[in-house]
């Protein structure tokens, strides 16, 4: 595979050595045939750099910018780029647990140029979110033309060639959205306290009945576009009849008019008030005010991370009323993995996903053996991503699929 990469002088032409050719405007097409010719580029470039006064990495550095190549990638090598002055540079992010100090992550300044440099193998399929560090201070990067919302900010995105972009995510054309409530109130009497929630109807809602229902926890996120964008995928499946119609809530952790006070770390780590409110309270409501399907087959519950925990906790707690348990990168402890291996074969139907790299493969792999040795209908996911909305946001017409499916043969 080849890298094609446009240069805006032709000091990029690496024979070239004068400070008069830099006057040059032609336009001059590179061609990098492997990772190494990269490489050997960037060290002319420093020669030449360290030669003139002319800042030739700035204008290379833009080319490369324009073709969407930083990171460089080629193949499943990756070199990471900074320029600009600084006594330390490091990359923290997926791949590393987040720990700017992990072994291998310091980034090598190129013969004191100011353009640093870190080189990384990935797997082809691989996408992962990051930041610089930069003397301390976490930054994006400024290059990179692809973020990766998270809950906590922006990341830079690292596309590796045979990763796919969710389309489920764009809506297509032609396609009649649904309606999303503004967010409703509940006192919940088990929790104490008030919870928000806001509900999805398929567009043709008042001409439907019986329609399955999925409460997703951290929905906040889940139905922010730049997040989980799951309006438009239930938006999306629906109208190219992927899935049968269905309501969606969306329940928010944070406290109302505190949204700074987020509740998640109380309700979703195997929390039994939490279970209860979800399944008779709030259930209730929907299903009273809603044209839902009571069934415990037609209801999901859907979460990621601790949320995760949580779907696997309802399926454990309150089967009663859940049978379709959706998790996303699951942040269980050791009793809900004991609960499931010691029961008997609970009437639930599974899908369960998680990334590989620094992500929650460990617990899930061990949730998939007990499920696959008690007998469980369920899917299971490993993807080449860490713990992000990236990972997620492409996974979230799976459950749906797997669940809601038109045919009902899935």
């Amino acid at each position: 595979m080849k890298k094609q990469i446009l240069f805006i002088m032709a000091i990029f032409i690496l024979a070239c050595n004068k400070a008069d050719d830099l006057d040059q405007t032609d336009i001059y097409k590179y061609t990098f045939d492997s990772f190494s010719d990269f490489k050997s580029a960037l060290i002319n470039l420093a020669k030449n750099q360290t030669a003139t006064s002319n800042d030739i990495f700035e204008d290379f550095l833009d080319s490369l910018e324009s073709m969407n190549q930083i990171p460089f990638v080629f193949e499943d090598s990756v070199a990471f780029l900074y320029y600009g002055e600084a006594s330390s540079v490091s990359w923290a992010g997926d791949f590393n647990g987040w720990n700017p100090n992990a072994s291998g992550y310091k980034g090598t300044e190129i013969d004191s140029t100011g353009l640093w440099i870190l080189e990384k193998k990935f797997p082809l399929d691989a996408r992962l979110d990051y930041k610089i560090v930069k003397d301390g201070r976490w930054i994006l990067d400024s290059r990179n033309n692809y973020t990766q919302m998270s809950g906590f900010g922006p990341n830079s995105e690292l596309r590796m060639p045979n990763w796919d972009y969710p389309q489920e995510t764009i809506l297509q054309e032609g396609v009649n959205r649904g309606n999303l409530t503004d967010n409703l109130q509940i006192y919940s009497v088990s929790l104490g306290y008030t919870i928000q929630y806001r509900v999805y109807t398929p567009n043709g809602y008042e001409n439907m009945d019986n329609l399955p229902v999925i409460y997703v926890t951290d929905g906040h996120e889940y139905a922010d576009n730049e997040k989980g964008a799951m309006l438009i995928v239930l938006d999306n499946l629906i109208h190219t009849e992927q899935i049968d119609p269905v309501i969606a809530v969306f329940i928010d952790p944070r406290e109302p008019g505190n949204a700074t006070n987020n509740r998640r770390g109380e309700e979703y780590t195997a929390n039994i008030k939490f279970a209860n409110f979800v399944a008779d309270e709030l259930v209730s409501v929907i299903d009273e005010n809603y044209r839902s399907d009571p069934n415990a087959d037609s209801r999901a519950i859907l979460g990621t991370s601790l949320g995760g925990w949580n779907s696997a906790f309802f399926g454990y707690q309150r089967n009663d009323v859940f049978h379709l348990i959706g998790i996303h990168s699951p942040a269980f402890d050791d009793e809900i993995i004991n609960n499931y291996n010691n029961s008997e074969l609970l009437p639930l139907k599974i899908y369960m996903s998680t990334g590989v790299i620094y992500d929650t493969q460990d617990r899930a792999r061990s949730m998939k053996s007990i499920l696959e040795n008690k007998g469980y209908s369920f899917k299971y996911k490993e993807v080449n991503e860490g713990h992000s909305w990236g990972n997620w946001r492409a996974l979230i017409d799976e459950p749906l699929i797997y669940f809601f499916a038109k045919s009902n043969e899935l």
